[in-house]
């Protein structure tokens, strides 16, 4: 008897009392801008002898990025008062949890956003992963909202099955700015730990992977979708 190998699952988690009261996450595919819904593949109006017209929609590394795992929602509506240039951070919200904290500006001293203190939004999902897989949280990816930034990390989500939270930095204008409920929060990109230890080598290329390097970028030029088409295709 064949037994079908079960596909690895990643799993969020929340207390009976917040189901249908936080957003869920989504898969990122289905989370798509409407400025890049709105944006045509081509277009027209910059159409010319010398110009293709195409725009980003037809870049699959964009588009890769853009659709790669899953959002995580800001669980409530939260207000950013931002002020003196960035400085002074103050947060409210109307949810009865905590949304918003704060982290000591000494825990990054020297970092570029600096004197822009660093804060921390809570998240109520619990996240898990199969044995041997990690969450990379990154900032939505081709998805900037201009008023926070969250900071990039790795969890090791098979082993650390509790909350997790976000540290972010408000890049917003003085001013206050809401957040509302749903709004992306971070990229969830799970990914087996062992796939990240390849081992390195640098060297010149061969002229075969010269030959190769150039059949490629031609290929692409020539407008005949050859990274959809090949480059994407299973091996």
């Amino acid at each position: 008897m064949i037994f079908a190998r079960k596909r690895p699952t990643i799993e969020f988690l929340c207390r009976p009392e917040d189901h249908g009261v936080l957003p869920q996450p989504v898969p990122a595919k289905e989370m798509i801008p409407d400025w890049f819904k709105r944006l045509p593949a081509i277009d027209k109006a910059h159409l010319t002898p010398t110009s293709s017209g195409l725009t980003v929609k037809r870049c699959m590394p964009f588009l890769d990025a853009l659709t790669t795992g899953w959002i995580l929602p800001l669980a409530a509506s939260v207000r950013l008062e931002v002020a003196d240039n960035g400085q002074t951070v103050n947060s409210g919200w109307d949810f009865d949890r905590v949304m918003v904290s704060n982290h000591a500006s000494h825990q990054v001293a020297g970092h570029p956003m600096q004197p822009r203190p660093p804060g921390k939004f809570h998240n109520y999902w619990t996240i898990r992963t199969p044995p041997g897989w990690s969450c990379l949280f990154v900032p939505p990816l081709n998805r900037s909202n201009r008023v926070f930034e969250a900071v990039a990390g790795i969890v090791d989500t098979d082993s650390y099955t509790s909350l997790i939270h976000f540290p972010f930095f408000a890049i917003g204008p003085d001013g206050v700015h809401v957040l509302e409920k749903g709004t992306p929060l971070v990229q969830v990109i799970p990914f087996k730990r062992a796939d990240t230890h390849l081992p390195g080598e640098i060297k010149v290329e061969t002229p075969a992977e010269a030959a190769m390097r150039q059949r490629i970028f031609r290929n692409t030029l020539a407008g005949n979708g050859w990274y959809r088409k090949f480059a994407r295709a299973p091996r």
